[in-house]
């Protein structure tokens, strides 16, 4: 554009005292409307370090573009502590960030739950695939099946859907505002003609302004298009203002309207230099830089170099401070990778130990459970060091899985031996259990009821089968030596009657209130009973009906229900000692050994469980019934193993009084041949 040179230029500042105090208290408002704006919409960390659309070096003309395109006014969504929420928990998380927020906000939070709710469905599957290895199942026939998982993924992909449209729709508005705005180009060139028609000159300008109004709101277009069009646009602007030669004076004052306003940019630009809020001057600073380049056509050309240096150098401050301040964050992740590079090596550590007992293992898993929310927790990383950090932490903590899976293999293995040498016992019971020698198959059943305790635990699957399989060859060989003693016992219908008898008084017995008589005498009663002997097979449960009137007289003591249980538990074992009846002792035995290795096994399973709740408060509903579980379970030990200790007593007792029964007879004998 050539301008006719005036006999003094004037400098900026004597430009800027002739301004209209009108033009400078309407371009004031509209900065001071832009600084609100950009208040409002204040970039996060991440999009300033990753956005480039400010150019700081001066372009050849005043008609260069300065940004690709409008920048977007990203809402800053608030970060939550996602590490110590639960998978349901998570998964809220996001459906609420969906419902509420836009899509183009919330990406960072979307995928910093993604990555941690599927670390933490990864560890499920590890978890359930260990059980079923353990429960003897083929990897091959691993299936993995989690609701949450499903319902995470429908939440996941409503998500991406909603970007995907997003996204469509830009593309359509980019490539409908491409149109317009070369549409708008067309009326520029038609205006050329009417310059020289039977339009005024204001007529045709203010025809020039609408169509830069509305070229300044037509909206972005597509990315690639950009430069092109702005060059275009731009070409036919200057040209238009070549023509206005015509009436200089008009085009003058426009040149010095545009002045104006870029002089009040550019003190605009030098304010946000001492902004504190980096994040807020840089978003305004982008919207500076589109007034300048949209809104605000071309000035004079002598001027045209000295206000854009003025405003690159304005911008340059802005941008060095911005530079600064992203150089700081990503010295914090830095040290976040050295953090989490000592995190992963610690992982290593614990799966190079040795794994011995099932203790150890649990402890471990505690350990690197603990080692894996700390590397959550501990922040981002630099990007180039992003894949690799995530991938050498997954490869610790598959070597882990792959060093635990290893040791419950071998401890299968071993309970598969087991299986087996119990298999052998049952073979030899299944073979003794129809015997004629009774004496002499009682101590293979004897001897092969000791090797069954002392071999280990078996496949959860083959437990009970097992047992059952020794268990019934068992009771088949006693129950024929319990027939072939029948016709041996004599005197036991006398003894029915006089336990009847006994029964009878013992239930019109009154107790006097005095706990430790009434106890005495109790025990008196049990005494008596025990010392009548046995009683027909058939009427055994006189001791049951003994031991309900028995009930009837604790009732009215003062004593403790263990107590009770005991003493009447005590009393059925001496009867059944003094009966000679083998099985039942053998079969009371076993049952009541069984039972405390099941008690054992609930304890050591209900512990097992705690580590579960590793992170949960004592006092949480759920944790505080596991602890009364457990407590009720040890109280059950202490119980089954009193009984255990009363019969052994008992047999004691008896097998005492048959030597010194035995000794006598002999002495009489002695004396008699004597």
């Amino acid at each position: 554009m050539s301008e006719e040179k005036k006999p003094q230029d004037p400098s900026i500042e004597e430009h800027l005292e002739e301004t209209a105090p009108a033009a400078d208290r309407t371009m004031n408002a509209e900065i001071e409307a832009l600084a609100a704006e950009a208040n409002d919409t204040e970039l996060s960390t991440e999009e300033v370090s990753g956005n480039a659309t400010t150019t700081t070096e001066a372009p050849p003309a005043e008609t260069t573009a300065v940004t690709e395109e409008a920048p977007v006014e990203k809402k800053e969504v608030p970060k939550k502590d996602y590490t110590v929420l639960s998978k349901e928990e998570l998964i809220a998380e996001l459906q609420l960030l969906i419902k509420n927020e836009r899509v183009t906000d919330i990406k960072d939070q979307v995928e910093e739950i993604n990555t941690l709710i599927n670390a933490q469905f990864d560890a499920a599957q590890e978890e359930a695939k260990q059980a079923f290895l353990a429960e003897g199942g083929n990897i091959i026939d691993f299936r993995f099946f989690s609701p949450l998982k499903k319902e995470f993924n429908e939440v996941y992909y409503e998500y991406r859907n909603k970007r995907q449209e997003f996204y469509e729709r830009k593309r359509k508005d980019q490539n409908a505002n491409l149109r317009e705005r070369q549409d708008l180009i067309e009326e520029v060139k038609a205006l050329r003609n009417e310059l020289g028609g039977a339009e005024s000159v204001n007529t045709t300008f203010n025809k020039f302004k609408d169509i830069q109004e509305r070229w300044n709101n037509a909206g972005n277009i597509p990315r690639d298009r950009y430069n092109l069009v702005w060059n275009d646009y731009y070409f036919h602007i200057d040209a238009f203002y070549e023509l206005l030669h015509l009436n200089r004076d008009f085009r003058d004052k426009h040149f010095k309207e545009n002045l104006d306003k870029k002089l009040l940019l550019i003190e605009r630009a030098e304010e946000l230099g001492a902004e504190p809020n980096i994040n807020k001057a840089f978003k305004e600073l982008q919207l500076l830089h589109r007034m300048w380049k949209e809104e605000i056509g071309p000035v004079a050309r002598e001027y045209s170099d000295e206000i854009w240096d003025k405003f690159s150098v304005a911008t340059k401050k802005i941008h060095d401070a911005r530079d600064e301040k992203q150089k700081e964050v990503e010295a914090v992740w830095v040290q976040n990778l050295e953090q989490k590079n000592e995190i992963i090596a610690k992982i290593k550590e614990v799966a190079q130990d040795d794994i011995k007992a099932h203790k150890t293992v649990q402890a471990k898993i505690k350990k690197v459970e603990a080692l894996r929310d700390e590397f959550f927790k501990a922040g981002k990383v630099p990007k180039e060091n992003n894949e690799e950090t995530w991938a050498s932490f997954k490869e610790a903590t598959k070597l882990f899985n792959h060093k635990k899976n290893d040791f419950y293999k071998s401890q299968k293995k071993e309970q598969y031996d087991n299986l087996a040498k119990k298999q052998a016992l049952v073979k030899i019971a299944q073979e003794h259990k129809d015997s004629d020698d009774i004496p002499g198959t009682l101590d293979v059943m004897k001897r092969i009821q000791a090797d069954w305790k002392k071999v280990g635990h078996v496949p959860r699957k083959d437990s009970d089968k097992i047992w059952k399989a020794f268990k019934e060859a068992c009771n088949h060989f006693f129950d024929r030596m319990k027939d072939s003693k029948k016709q041996a016992n004599a005197g036991e219908q006398d003894n029915l009657e006089k336990k009847q008898a006994l029964m009878k008084t013992v239930k019109e017995a009154k107790m006097t209130g005095e706990r430790d008589a009434d106890l005495i005498a109790i025990k008196a009663f049990i005494e008596e009973w025990k010392a009548i002997g046995r009683v027909p097979y058939a009427k055994k449960n006189i001791d049951q009906d003994f031991n309900k009137v028995l009930d009837g007289l604790f009732k009215q003591l003062d004593i403790d229900k263990k107590e009770a249980e005991l003493i009447k538990y005590e009393n059925r074992m001496s009867v059944m000692v003094d009966s000679d009846d083998e099985r039942a002792i053998e079969r009371e035995r076993f049952f009541i050994r069984k039972k405390i290795d099941e008690v054992k096994a609930e304890i050591n399973q209900l512990e097992n469980n705690l580590g579960f709740f590793q992170h949960v408060a004592d006092d949480n509903p759920m944790v505080a019934e596991v602890h009364k579980n457990i407590a009720r379970h040890k109280e059950d030990l202490n119980m089954w193993k009193s009984k255990l200790r009363k019969l052994r007593m008992a047999i004691t007792e008896s097998q005492k009084v048959e030597e010194e029964e035995t000794t006598e007879t002999e002495e009489a004998e002695e004396t008699s041949d004597s």
